[in-house]
Order: structure tokens, then C-alpha cells, then sequence
């Protein structure tokens, strides 16, 4: 169980990380999720004090409606489906699904709006790259 529990925290340091790397000073929050439980990866100080009265579960609730919209979007493009970015008045939020086989997990992270947006295209591209070193079990929610 050891080798699991540290490999798991390898796994979401990385995680964390590439989130950062993208955006810096500017990330507010990282999540991970299934259709069961979410687990809160990194939530910046002044962001946890926004949120401490907040129904994170209900929040996280309304992303898992992206399991169904993930496929519907897959049957309905000749594209496949990367990511969904969500503007608000002070942040954009970012959320995507790790998959594996039909397993899926999914994560999502916000960033303080800034002149000019991101390219949350390269950061889909970063968690790929940091998701293919281990085994999807590894970001799975506790």
C-alpha cells in the first residue's frame, strides 16, 4: 500500500504543478473528481476563504453533468472533445476528463482572469504529458 500512497502523491504533486506552471500566481484551485467523490488538490488561501461557506459537493455535482456531456459532444462532432473553459465576473475556470479505456476522472481549476485569457489548449497538452507517467488510479479521488 506503501508504494500506491506515494506514488499517488507523486502523481498530484505533478498534477498540482502543471496546473501552477500554466498559471502561476494566478491558479486559484485545483479539483478531482468521479461520479462518486472529490478530492480538493490545492486551493489558494484567499480563494478557501471564499469558498468556506460554498456547498463545494453541490459544485462538484454539477461538473459531473460532464460525464453525459462528454458524450454527447463525442457523437455529435467529427471532433473529439478536450476541454470546457467557463468564464465568471473575477476567474475562468478550466475542467477536463483523464482518461483510460471508458474510465474516466475528471479534474477541473480556475485562474484569476487576466488581459489576453490562456491557451488552455496548452495546458490540456501539460496534463496529458504529466497523466501518461502513471496509472489512472493514481488521480483518482480519495
Amino acid at each position: 500500500m506503501g508504494d500506491e500512497d506515494a506514488e499517488r502523491r507523486e502523481a498530484n504533486r505533478a498534477f498540482v504543478e502543471a496546473f501552477s506552471t500554466f498559471g502561476t500566481d494566478a491558479l486559484r484551485d485545483v479539483w478531482l473528481f468521479d461520479q462518486q467523490s472529490h478530492e480538493r488538490l490545492y486551493v489558494r488561501d484567499d480563494v478557501d476563504e471564499k469558498v468556506a461557506d460554498v456547498d463545494v459537493s453541490r459544485y462538484v455535482d454539477n461538473e459531473r453533468y460532464g460525464y453525459v456531456t462528454r458524450d454527447t459532444y463525442s457523437d455529435l462532432h467529427y471532433a473529439d472533445y478536450a476541454y470546457t473553459v467557463r468564464g465568471f465576473d473575477g476567474f475562468e475556470q478550466f475542467r477536463t476528463f483523464l482518461r483510460e479505456g471508458d474510465r474516466r476522472i475528471g479534474t477541473f481549476g480556475s485562474f484569476d482572469r487576466r488581459e489576453g485569457g490562456y491557451d488552455f489548449g496548452a495546458l490540456n497538452d501539460a496534463l496529458a504529458e504529466v497523466t501518461a507517467d502513471y496509472p489512472l488510479d493514481a488521480f483518482a479521488p480519495e
